[in-house]
């Protein structure tokens, strides 16, 4: 397969998009990013820097590179009409127009959607436009509830109650929701992540993968985009049954079914959120692309092509026999800057040690004269390998203690003792 690829994005998902694509040596990759991320640098024949939600700046980069098609890694460059301009422009993309990204972008539209056609897994939930009405009702609300702005807020958005907010502080969080509101049940259970390949009629899922959003061990801190995940040699999780696994995709495949039926055609990458409760999986919230840094954990094991795989979705030929994973185990364990997320020390100098045989992943970081230096953001993450979750935790714990500078990292990420705890939380629910 011959072909030039473009690229939009510049974090750490991105970069392993990017080295699955380069695993093809036929295909030729360009990269619009926002910020320089060194490791895509080395594998683009192309590059341009620039904002990503800039469409117009996208499609002429794609049109001067001459690209067949085009992948999008991040959600805003999809709220900004990436997609739409491009495909315009006659060059196919995996990923989701405006209208049909609004299943992320737009909390109360995929609620909304899910009732309408009456998809399974909607947890009650009321959508609020004047945010002082929400604070009303959470006021006179008996029971915990789960506060999202309505529009993206980078997966840090959400304040739940009883878990990171008290009453009077849902309520002040609500007031200051100018964008409006949705309030949600609280889900009790164990969240897991599933994502797909999607060619607007097929779904194809890759494995399971836990995320772990707090930013310190142990499961405590404020949440973060993430600080590390990990998925099974056998594609599952210990504490998602394979009938679990069947309804979360069955709740997927309906929403995609939904977005065709209401005229939005959804192709690309879709991401369901769940909340593994003693109902089954419920809908924690729809991503329109990779997770990140769930990324990092399905493409390193990924034996399809996954140039070929964008190609499949453009052609509206995706199928399961066209994608194939590893059976392997895999941690990744992102370093973070000190002060991360909420006041992250920025320009400070990072020194890669011995990362052993653990995969090394860009995020945002910048790079001068061969020198790595955080930003403001999560800096670089390490996944590990192997046909164990021990060996894979083992891998990618070695290769992130190795880093020296003004960085942590989650230890306990990937550890079997995390893991314990999670699968007994889970029966205890259940």
């Amino acid at each position: 397969m011959v072909m030039r690829l473009l690229l939009v994005g510049s974090g750490g998902r991105e970069h392993a998009m990017a080295e699955a694509v380069a695993r093809n040596g036929e295909v030729t990759l360009s990269a619009f990013m926002g910020k320089r991320n060194p490791g895509i640098a080395r594998l683009a024949a192309g590059v341009r820097i620039g904002r990503e939600t800039d469409a117009a700046a996208v499609r002429d980069f794609a049109r001067e590179e001459r690209v067949d098609a085009a992948v999008i890694g991040p959600e805003a460059p999809l709220e900004a009409g990436v997609v739409d301009l491009l495909e315009e422009s006659g060059i196919p993309c995996a990923g989701p127009t405006r209208a049909a990204a609004r299943l992320e972008t737009d909390k109360a539209f995929c609620r909304d959607l899910m009732a309408a056609h009456g998809i399974a897994g909607c947890p009650r939930y009321r959508v609020f436009r004047d945010p002082a009405e929400a604070a009303a009702f959470i006021g006179d609300h008996d029971g915990d509830l789960a506060v999202k702005p309505i529009g993206l807020t980078g997966g840090k958005g959400v304040r739940v109650m009883g878990e990171q907010v008290d009453r009077e502080g849902a309520m002040a969080y609500a007031r200051s929701l100018a964008g409006g509101v949705v309030l949600e049940e609280r889900l009790v259970g164990e969240e897991f992540t599933l994502q797909a390949f999607v060619d607007g009629t097929h779904l194809v899922p890759a494995p399971l993968v836990q995320d772990h959003k707090r930013a310190f061990e142990g499961d405590v801190g404020p949440n973060t985009g993430g600080m590390g995940s990990y998925s099974m040699p056998d594609h599952g999780l210990p504490f998602v049954s394979p009938e679990d696994e069947r309804r979360a995709i069955g709740i997927m495949e309906e929403a995609v079914r939904a977005l065709a039926r209401d005229g939005f055609p959804y192709r690309g990458v879709l991401y369901g959120q769940f909340m593994n409760t003693k109902e089954g999986p419920r809908v924690v919230e729809f991503n329109a692309r990779f997770g990140d840094p769930e990324a990092m954990n399905v493409l390193p094991i990924m034996e399809t092509d996954l140039a070929s795989v964008v190609c499949s979705i453009v052609e509206g030929s995706l199928s399961a026999a066209k994608v194939r994973f590893a059976r392997k185990a895999t941690v990744c364990k992102y370093l973070v800057p000190e002060g991360y997320p909420e006041a992250s020390r920025s320009g400070e100098p990072i020194a890669l040690g011995d990362g052993g045989t653990a995969r090394l992943y860009y995020a945002n970081v910048e790079e001068r004269d061969g020198a790595l230096a955080t930003q403001t953001s999560r800096a670089l993450a390490y996944v590990g390998i192997a046909d164990t979750l021990e060996e894979a935790e083992r891998a990618a714990e070695r290769a992130a203690s190795s880093v020296r500078g003004r960085v942590y990292h989650r230890r306990d990420i990937g550890t079997r003792a995390l893991l314990a705890k999670r699968s007994a939380h889970m029966e205890a629910i259940r």
